[in-house]
């Protein structure tokens, strides 16, 4: 089985990929942190390079895609292919930083590649608002994020909204996180497992209501 977490910059996929991998048993994957031979370039000349960086990123997370369909386990994965293709590919087209011709030529290998492929058994999007984002971020003090502008995460959560809701084709459970905290409150953590039992087991929650 194949659970893709996925949500914007600060929504907590990486903590609660964790948490559930720690609860089921499941095999947790991060995003590859392989080095991409075109970053350098890219920083050099954006314009130029957009198209090769995304395509290598591509290549990556397929073969992530293409690794988790091959093995036995359950996979809970944070950050998929889906996000990469139409979040932040899509965002870099839309900074018009790849040129029309490139990006039809990315989403053709994207579209070839998924027929190869099939959607994760459930993806959970993580849905914040962009103030709940900023909060996150500062919290966790990280220096490279602490610049990130405010229409730049907007954006994301634009093109995030549009992704689920109008382009992903397969199974969705969504979780609106602005109120929960579930690292630090068992409750709001047992909420999202209720939840999560509902929709892969057909359980019932403890109140006896399925969601």
């Amino acid at each position: 089985m194949h659970i893709a977490i996925a949500g914007n910059i600060g929504s907590g996929k990486t903590t609660l990929t964790t948490m559930l991998a720690k609860h089921y048993g499941w095999e947790p994957q991060f995003e590859a942190v392989d080095y991409n031979p075109y970053l350098d370039d890219y920083y050099k000349d954006i314009a130029r390079w957009s198209f090769n960086l995304e395509v290598y990123f591509l290549k990556q997370r397929f073969r992530d895609l293409l690794n988790i369909s091959h093995t036995e386990k359950t996979v809970i994965q944070d950050r998929s292919i889906f996000e990469g293709v139409y979040v932040f590919t899509a965002n870099n087209y839309k900074m018009g930083n790849l040129s029309d011709r490139d990006y039809q030529t990315y989403m053709e290998l994207f579209e070839s590649m998924m027929t190869a492929m099939r959607y994760p058994d459930l993806m959970i999007y993580l849905r914040a608002s962009v103030s709940h984002l900023v909060e996150n971020i500062q919290k966790r003090g990280r220096d490279y994020e602490q610049t990130m502008r405010i229409d730049y995460l907007e954006n994301l959560n634009l093109l995030y909204e549009d992704f689920i809701f109008h382009q992903y084709k397969g199974d969705v459970l969504v979780i609106d996180v602005d109120p929960l905290d579930f690292l630090n409150r068992p409750k709001d953590f047992a909420l999202i497992l209720d939840r999560i039992n509902v929709r892969l087991f057909g359980l019932f929650s403890k109140e006896g209501t399925a969601y």
